[in-house]
């Protein structure tokens, strides 16, 4: 049964807290007549903070926050004393979240490093107190400011995962048992259709302490990009990947023909996709010999370089990771 609890989009309502008031005081003190007015200032109200975490992997723990709210900040008081400040609110987050608007869907920024934290709905400014206000004409000002009220808005979160190489192609071409051939990633794997329902990452050895990550995206079908099928749902993710494998079955009707819807529903996405490097694998050749594979040349497209592999066998596979590191050092 498929891991149910990847969950890579999260819309919540952000609202940050109010800046505390500003206080209105004048010192009082039995041998001070004239003390003159030293309110303090009101603290500010608290932010909601993302921190960029790799003990996180999926937005699971953002799905049942439909609001978010924090702190308000404190009223200052007299004697010049600071309202404390509202408590901030950070929500950890996968690296590779992306965060936008969900009403305009600008995007605002993205986490991409451990520990690394960005306000996402900042919090109001406390208001001044009247000592602020004393001048040589108005030595005893009756007014403080009032805090800045806070934000409210509604956001989405995004993840996308931070792989090097994306394995793309429609279901059943291979890429789970790729994944799981070349690296320690254990991915669900069966003949049928849509095995694989949420991304998997790997983490793939390359001759000797050298390494790069493998992601196996879920199944294209054509039409994905209209919102056919599972592709949609992780198209974003291949948008990270530096690197993308095509990955056709030898038994298809037709390699070019496949390679092209395939190139085609990335496109209709996001045009910006086929300037990645891409690497064509046909696999499941384990079935095919030598010659066969000369004849099943004619049908490769040009322009892309590729290889015939089968995970069952190995067959091949260090030439594909050779072609991919090349890729990535090439990029």
């Amino acid at each position: 049964m498929a891991d149910t609890n990847f969950i890579d989009y999260v819309k919540f309502c952000s609202r940050s807290g109010a800046g505390g008031p500003g206080s209105l005081h004048f010192r009082r003190e039995k041998h001070v007549p004239k003390g003159g007015p030293d309110g303090g200032d009101g603290g500010r109200g608290g932010h909601i903070i993302l921190r960029g975490s790799t003990n996180v992997w999926t937005l699971l723990h953002l799905k049942y926050k439909k609001h978010v709210i924090a702190e308000n900040g404190k009223r200052g008081e007299g004697g010049r004393r600071t309202g404390a400040d509202g408590s901030d609110i950070i929500l950890e987050v996968p690296l590779g979240t992306v965060a936008k608007d969900a009403e305009t869907g600008e995007k605002r920024f993205e986490i991409t490093e451990e520990g690394q934290e960005v306000i996402l709905t900042r919090g109001g400014r406390g208001g001044l107190g009247n000592d602020h206000f004393k001048t040589s004409t108005n030595q005893a000002p009756h007014y403080a400011q009032p805090g800045e009220e806070g934000i409210e808005e509604w956001i989405i979160l995004e993840l996308k995962l931070l792989a090097d190489v994306g394995l793309v192609g429609f279901p059943n071409a291979g890429k789970s048992t790729l994944l799981s051939s070349i690296s320690a990633a254990r991915p669900e794997i069966g003949d049928y259709p849509f095995t694989t329902l949420v991304p998997n990452l790997g983490v793939v050895s390359y001759r000797g302490d050298q390494s790069f990550v493998m992601a196996d995206i879920p199944g294209i079908i054509e039409g994905a990009a209209e919102g056919k099928g599972l592709g949609i749902r992780f198209l974003r993710h291949i948008e990270r990947n530096s690197i993308l494998v095509f990955m056709v079955p030898a038994d298809a009707s037709n390699i070019e023909e496949q390679y092209q819807i395939l190139l085609g529903e990335l496109e209709k996405y996001n045009p910006e996709l086929l300037d990645k490097r891409r690497i064509l694998a046909i696999s499941k050749t384990d079935m095919l010999d030598e010659e066969l594979m000369k004849e099943m040349e004619k049908e490769v497209p040009t322009g892309v370089p590729h290889v015939f592999i089968s995970s069952v066998s190995q067959y091949n596979l260090d030439r594909l990771k050779d072609l991919i590191w090349q890729a990535i050092h090439e990029g």
